[in-house]
């Protein structure tokens, strides 16, 4: 709760009578996130309103269990339907990368549900750990310098949030064990039905995350106080 508070009021990424949309994938990440910003619903001295929604790739998910879980917190609970999956066949190459693919997929269907439900922001479950391994995989194989933003307004117009960017995924390991919090696990993949070549790239970048903290334990507090102290003078860039 300390860093989400710490994001949120760096960023201003919660303020008051704002509709949030939250993306609930039912992993350990959207559910805490969820939990988070209840706690802080009730905590803070304005009122905003928040709401969650599922997407369901049209794979036959069974979303009972998110959607008891929301009624249970007093939440609505959305399920947006898409034949992502069906249309996946056609697109995704036998044995090529996925993630991408589902990821853009995802991320317009929630942009566009979120606008036309009069919601002005949308709350993406990324936390710091996502933000570095983006980081690096970026300039490792992308040849660019980029990572996931605290806060941004996507092409469509949405605002999207990230109240988990200073969480470590450990963190949240740790609380979902720790309040026996029930999450989806790779049965919701889409990966999990078809032969489609698995996310190397970010599972060796894990690799070499650990093994670089395991030499300098400060690595991951250092590389999120560079993501906000930028010396542009330093790089290649053309000066006009």
């Amino acid at each position: 709760m300390k860093e989400v508070a710490r994001a949120c009021e760096k960023y201003s990424l919660v303020e008051e009578n704002d509709r949030i949309l939250i993306a609930l994938s039912g992993g350990k990440d959207s559910i805490t996130m969820l939990q988070l910003l209840l706690h802080m619903q009730r905590a803070v001295a304005f009122d905003f309103h928040i709401e969650a929604a599922t997407l369901s790739y049209g794979m036959g998910e069974d979303y009972k269990y998110l959607s008891n879980f929301c009624t249970l917190n007093g939440i609505k609970h959305h399920i947006i339907d898409s034949n992502i999956f069906e249309i996946s066949n056609d697109k995704i190459r036998r044995n090529s990368s996925f993630c991408s693919f589902f990821s853009r997929m995802r991320r317009g269907y929630l942009y566009t549900f979120a606008l036309e439900n009069k919601f002005n922001k949308l709350a993406l479950g990324h936390h710091l750990d996502d933000a570095i391994e983006s980081f690096f995989m970026n300039f490792t194989y992308n040849g660019k310098l980029r990572t996931l933003a605290p806060k941004f307004v996507s092409e469509k117009g949405i605002c999207v949030i990230r109240p988990l960017i200073f969480v470590r995924e450990r963190m949240l390991k740790e609380s979902a064990l720790a309040n026996e919090i029930k999450v989806i696990g790779d049965e919701a993949c889409p990966a999990m039905r078809f032969d489609v070549k698995m996310p190397h790239a970010r599972y060796e970048t894990k690799q070499l995350l650990n093994s670089l903290e395991v030499k300098n334990p400060k690595l991951f507090k250092n590389i999120e106080n560079a993501f906000s102290n930028i010396d542009l003078d330093t790089f290649f860039q053309c000066k006009e």
